[in-house]
């Protein structure tokens, strides 16, 4: 079905919004509506409606297996949603709801449709910050299951100008709600576990997960590509994601090896994603991702950066590798799928 996509206003005034009573009556219809988050936007359905959700995946063109995450508005929700929430869970969403954290736990199978979870017997679930999107959940009165609201593998939208692009035709309404002030997806946590287990990076980063909990692993499949064979608990983990048309290598090595390296590859198309400190000498047409020791201005403009190379026609990007730890694991996680893995580490 082809729809003439209305990208509707969300005011000041929430609970009256004409954008935001629109969007959850087309919710509540089982259609899709592209909606604001804190991390990006997201495209969301009732979570609850095993209809509507396979209008996500289809939409999307997304693979089967990639569960979504379900947002919620009150902590009453999720009981309706799971079976138990461990006390460790309690108190990572006393301290980080609302917020950009996902906690896994056990679903009621009989309430969250499987392709919601993707066949597992948990759900991903979170209560997005942004004031729109709790505003949306609640008039709505449905828990929302909200992947980026993207063409999957595309690099996710953090405007609603990003949600048009690639939706226009394709869902009656975006809700706009400014740009996305993290920047990168929620951070994801299984809370299945005795140990509480990271299988995404995010603004909740790992630092501050153990600072509340005491103890964290972190998921191999955060820094590699993890067994195609294995079920995946989370978004993000398995499929190639983020990427722009442009083929990308991340560079690994202190910047004079990194601008030699580029001296070499200056080919027709070839652009690099360096920080800002860099960007007057890099010897490659480049964007900036913001100065080198501002992990969180990186995530703000790393996916409008990847989108921006594809209307400057880029067909290889040589990005330089984010810091590993805090915020810098989030940006680095998305650089590496973005770039199918691809590392080259320079040196002098």
């Amino acid at each position: 079905m082809s729809y003439p996509t209305q990208v509707l206003k969300a005011g000041e005034n929430f609970a009256g919004c004409p954008g935001i009573r629109r969007a959850a009556e087309s919710l509540r219809a089982g259609e899709l509506v592209a909606i604001p988050t804190e991390t990006v936007y997201g495209l969301a359905a009732n979570a609850l409606d095993e209809q509507a959700v396979g209008r996500i995946f289809a939409v999307k063109g997304r693979p089967a297996d990639n569960p979504l995450i379900v947002h919620i508005s009150e902590m009453a929700e999720l009981e309706k949603l799971t079976m138990r929430v461990p006390e460790s869970a309690l108190r990572l969403a006393k301290r980080y709801w609302p917020g950009p954290l996902t906690m896994v736990l056990p679903s009621r199978e009989d309430v969250v449709p499987s392709l919601t979870r993707a066949g597992l017997s948990t759900v991903a679930v979170r209560m997005p910050a942004h004031p729109v999107a709790r505003a949306l959940i609640a008039a709505a009165g449905l828990p929302l299951a909200a992947p980026s609201a993207n063409l999957s593998g595309k690099p996710s939208p953090t405007t609603a100008a990003h949600c048009f692009a690639d939706l226009n035709g394709l869902i009656p309404f975006i809700l706009d709600g400014g740009p996305c002030g993290v920047g990168v997806e929620s951070t994801v946590v299984d809370m299945t576990g005795e140990t509480p287990r990271l299988l995404r990076p995010g603004a909740v980063t790992p630092e501050m997960i153990k600072d509340e909990l005491g103890e964290l692993i972190l998921d191999p499949a955060i820094y590699s590509e993890p067994d195609p064979q294995s079920p995946v608990a989370s978004p993000g983990m398995r499929h190639k994601h983020y990427a722009p048309k442009a083929k990308v290598a991340i560079l690994k090595g202190d910047w004079q090896s990194c601008k030699a390296f580029m001296a070499l590859k200056k080919t027709q198309g070839a652009m690099a994603l360096v920080f800002e400190e860099e960007l007057s000498g890099c010897p490659l047409p480049a964007l900036s991702l913001g100065p080198q020791a501002e992990p969180e201005t990186h995530a703000r403009a790393l996916f409008a950066c990847l989108r921006e190379l594809d209307e400057r026609g880029a067909e290889r990007v040589y990005a330089r590798c984010p810091q590993s730890d805090g915020m810098g694991l989030a940006v680095y996680n998305r650089l590496i799928r973005a770039a199918g893995f691809e590392e080259i580490t320079v040196d002098s």
